[in-house]
């Protein structure tokens, strides 16, 4: 590789290498809060800022609001020198910008980069050289060379000259024990060969192990095929679900005798639909931009289709097994356990227990949850639910016509559910007995 030549990048490199040096952080987040917290850890000076000023308050004062993270990490993390700011001038002072911000999809399932941009754009009047930006959001390959790089071009900065610009997706996986910030190997693109040397030493301040590519394009479907693989392997596996229910076949026995074979196969778990940031919306990305190359992804959006109809099999479900006792959905009193898209997660983002939730509540269910790491339900732009998690007794346990358990947390007591409950539409397969209804 060869060495890099401008001053600029030069004095950067060098700040980088001692660790004397400042980065900053954009979206505090799952993503950005922990890389910000890593980075602390690492006794590297940090700044995170977000346009909520709810969660800058909080942290400053030394709170989380995160499960995961507790108190004890922010405060360690002040001590370091970490602090929180919704002031975008601040990024002047720093080395290092890496921009961990949302990616959704509008209301068109279209790509939504407006957080992206936005940030950007709030942090170009402030922008100088010898300073690295770095996009960890999920987008769509080019989105760093067409978006980025022409913004920064604009303003009179030549990555891979006077600043560098790399794309590093993030790969979070939230409540995974065995895998951190720290130790999630982290794929690396740069614009420029100088742009990636720049970007290797930045991240190696906190993370193990670094797995260079050759440009942002390549590290950009990086992260699209990692969540498209997941998402199509889920699809098929629900939708093996469903054939094997209708063949009377068990498709968790099916699975697990599968995954005896030591070679060729992979197992995945089918559920009530996909969850969180990434595997729902990321496979959107890439179908959406394939359609400029005139290329239609029929693999993809077929398993999209199959897995965004889950909730609506769960809730058929939930009719057959209400049928069984001579009820309808229309006015039973229907608990839904688990919020959060996965397990042992305060995360409910795109979770499919929402959706169940809308569903029966259309059909005219009364709707309540029960989620002991989301308190309230969180305000989302699709959704209005007025409701607080209900703790479970035995006594509110048999106040319901139904149980739908869509997120299989550990916290719950699954033997005073199941002896408590008339009949548990089961999504995660946790149960078994005359009053469990498979899903």
């Amino acid at each position: 590789m060869p060495a890099i030549q401008s001053e600029a990048l030069k004095q950067l490199q060098t700040r980088l290498r001692s660790r004397d040096c400042h980065v900053g952080i954009y979206g505090l987040g799952y993503v950005g809060l922990p890389l910000a917290l890593r980075f602390a850890e690492m006794g590297i000076k940090v700044t995170g800022l977000d346009i909520d000023p709810h969660k800058v308050a909080q942290l400053n004062a030394g709170n989380s609001y995160i499960k995961r993270i507790t108190g004890e990490h922010i405060e360690d993390a002040l001590n370091n020198g970490f602090s929180a700011t919704t002031d975008f001038a601040q990024s002047t002072h720093v080395d290092a910008q890496i921009i961990c911000v949302p990616t959704p999809l509008d209301q068109h399932h279209q790509p939504d980069l407006s957080f992206v941009t936005d940030t950007v754009d709030a942090i170009l009047p402030y922008f100088r050289e010898g300073q690295i930006m770095c996009l960890e959001s999920t987008t769509w390959p080019g989105t760093t060379e067409e978006l980025l790089k022409p913004r920064l071009e604009h303003m009179g900065f030549n990555p891979g000259s006077n600043c560098a610009l790399v794309y590093s997706p993030e790969r979070e996986d939230p409540g995974n024990p065995n895998y951190t910030t720290a130790t999630i190997p982290k794929v690396i693109g740069g614009i420029t060969e100088s742009c990636l040397e720049l970007g290797q030493t930045l991240y190696g301040l906190a993370i193990e192990t670094l797995v260079s590519v050759s440009n942002t394009r390549v590290a950009e479907m990086t992260k699209l095929l990692e969540n498209i693989h997941r998402a199509v392997n889920i699809g098929l596996v629900n939708e093996m679900k469903i054939v094997a229910d209708k063949m009377g076949i068990n498709i968790h026995e099916v699975i697990k005798a599968a995954a005896t074979k030591p070679f060729g196969f992979v197992p995945y778990a089918p559920g009530p639909g996909l969850g969180g940031h990434c595997i729902p919306i990321d496979p959107f990305y890439l179908t959406w931009k394939a359609k400029e190359y005139g290329i239609n992804t029929r693999f993809i959006e077929l398993a999209g289709e199959v897995n965004h109809h889950m909730p609506e099999w769960v809730v058929n479900k939930v009719a057959e097994a209400l049928n069984q006792h001579r009820k309808a959905i229309n006015g039973s009193r229907i608990l839904v356990l688990g919020l959060a898209y996965k397990k042992n997660i305060d995360d409910t983002r795109e979770s499919p227990a929402v959706e169940i939730m809308q569903q029966l509540q259309n059909k005219g269910a009364l709707i309540d949850y029960s989620d002991p790491y989301v308190p309230i339900f969180p305000n989302k732009r699709d959704y209005h639910f007025d409701l607080k998690s209900v703790t479970l007794t035995p006594g509110t346990i048999r106040s319901y016509d139904c149980l739908v358990l869509a997120t299989d947390h550990d916290d719950y007591d699954y033997a005073q559910l199941q002896e408590c409950s008339p009949v548990i539409v089961d999504t995660r397969n946790r149960f078994n007995g005359a009053n469990i209804v498979k899903a």
